[in-house]
């Protein structure tokens, strides 16, 4: 069902938009034309929010086109999402964050996107910082641009277990990929086409993207960088590590996952094509 959501533009086919291999060493920038842009915000339920969001980054990305990933809403997010400016793609059932995001990015490159900003779709991403988290991948500093909410003072104080775990998964990334960490569960980030490229293979972590993506990154030889940006608290309060058990299971599989992808062959990105997943 989701393949289905994604068929080509009249007009084209795949092998008219067949992409070489993606690499990390070469974003294809500085381009000789502007780079086409895309701002993607995965959503579940979140009718009430989705349409300031989506008129927040035009307002504040006018060259971004927004894609709204329906992950199986009950409610009216598909509808509202339409009537504000976005184009939409709808799960017919929920298949979480992860799978949300790779939808996106299979969409994304298919349509021959280059840069790529994601953004969850409640309202807690301030969509002013777009330009700026893109601007890092346009000017070639870097191949994967983390907006982090610690490297300034910018207001943003989350409960304490989960600052907790944002500490010590954030020290093993670091650790890892050789480089300072301070928000490894940040949604907020800019992608270049060769790192959403990449993220179509089945070693995306679609379960919970969050620290294993900054180590996986690195194990494939992108570059990754983080800025500061400011975030608020979810509007609606609600989130995906919310309740008793849910965090509990989070640390359980982030261990895991960041395990695996440890101990899993180094990977190559230049033996994935987009597209082909």
């Amino acid at each position: 069902m989701v393949e289905s959501s994604l068929a080509e533009p009249a007009g084209e086919t795949p092998a008219t938009k067949r992409s070489p291999p993606v690499t990390p060493s070469s974003p294809a920038f500085p381009l000789a034309r502007p780079p086409r842009c895309i701002a993607i915000v995965p959503a579940l339920n979140e009718e009430k929010q989705i349409p300031a969001v989506v008129a927040e980054i035009k307002k504040n990305a006018p060259a971004f086109d927004v894609l709204v990933i329906d992950d199986g809403s009950t409610d009216r997010t598909a509808q509202v999402a339409r009537a504000a400016g976005a184009a939409v793609v709808r799960h017919p059932f929920n298949m979480g964050y992860g799978v949300a995001l790779q939808t996106a990015y299979k969409y994304a490159t298919r349509r021959g996107y280059d840069i790529l900003v994601q953004l969850d779709g409640d309202g807690q991403h301030d969509p002013s910082y777009i330009p700026r988290l893109a601007e890092q991948v346009t000017s070639g500093a870097t191949d994967v641009c983390v907006g982090t909410r610690f490297l300034e003072n910018l207001g943003y104080f989350p409960p304490f277990f989960r600052r907790v775990g944002m500490v010590v998964f954030g020290y093993i990334a670091s650790r890892a990929t050789g480089r300072r960490v301070t928000d490894p569960t940040s949604g907020y980030q800019a992608l270049s086409r060769g790192a959403f490229g990449f993220f179509q293979s089945d070693l995306f972590p679609f379960d919970y993207p969050d620290a294993d993506v900054l180590i996986l990154l690195h194990r494939a030889g992108f570059r990754v960088n983080e800025i500061p940006v400011r975030m608020k608290p979810s509007p609606t309060g609600k989130s995906m590590h919310g309740g008793v058990l849910k965090p509990m299971f989070y640390v359980f599989k982030m261990f895991l996952s960041i395990g695996v992808t440890l101990l899993r062959e180094k990977p190559r990105a230049d033996k994935i094509a987009p597209g082909e997943q």
